[in-house]
């Protein structure tokens, strides 16, 4: 059966980023972003949805860590529309769910062409999804800021890029990194199930013959 591999390289004024994906792998990730914590939660996504990545990103950090982490979700989003083709077999819509010590967190989603993204914070989390990037640099150094503002930046841009319906609610949670972290696996979880070869699927999973 054919490998799902993609590369895409993109480069602008604010970013330069390359990336080899395998839907199909075991999930090997080498990562280099000039932002420790999020190349962590990308190494957390490619490992619980068993994707092969190597990524390299390089951006204007020291300006905005947004362009960044907003370019990165486009072109894996982008990769994975593109190693998927036309989407013939796939089991197409999955969730997940991952705790992580205070926090939990539920991604579901569709490959349905059609982008979509909701984020929910429960009254149970509501402070941790509240807390700024200006918050967080307070408590640490600028290289490992980053807030649920950039993961829910993270997410809008790869559910635009890929044309995924993508639904993630954060149940509960009072430390912010293990709140994304949850996320983070989450949607690789899901994503990978969701990627799936189902053998009793003919052709593409849509009553409009299309995805």
């Amino acid at each position: 059966m054919k490998e799902r591999i993609s590369k895409i390289d993109r480069e602008t004024t604010e970013t330069n980023i390359t990336l080899e994906l395998g839907l199909d792998g075991s999930g090997t990730a080498e990562i280099d972003t000039p932002i420790p914590f999020f190349s962590h939660m990308l190494t957390n996504f490619a490992r619980h949805g068993l994707f092969d990545m190597t990524l390299k990103a390089a951006g204007d950090v020291a300006v905005d860590l947004h362009h960044t982490v907003e370019d990165v979700g486009l072109v894996i989003g982008e990769a994975v529309k593109e190693a998927l083709g036309d989407k013939s077999g796939i089991t197409r819509c999955a969730d997940a769910s991952v705790p992580m010590m205070d926090a939990l967190a539920t991604v579901v989603l569709d490959i349905s062409g059609r982008p979509y993204f909701r984020f929910v914070a429960t009254e149970d989390s509501r402070a941790v999804t509240e807390k700024s990037i200006s918050a967080v640099v307070k408590e640490g150094s600028m290289e490992d800021a980053f807030d649920m503002g950039l993961a829910k930046e993270f997410m809008q841009a790869l559910s635009n890029s890929a044309g995924i319906d993508l639904q993630v609610t954060l149940k509960y949670g009072t430390d912010l990194h293990h709140s994304i972290e949850a996320i983070f696996k989450a949607l690789g979880r899901a994503l990978s199930k969701a990627v799936l070869r189902d053998e009793r699927v003919k052709g593409v999973p849509s009553t409009k013959g299309s995805l």
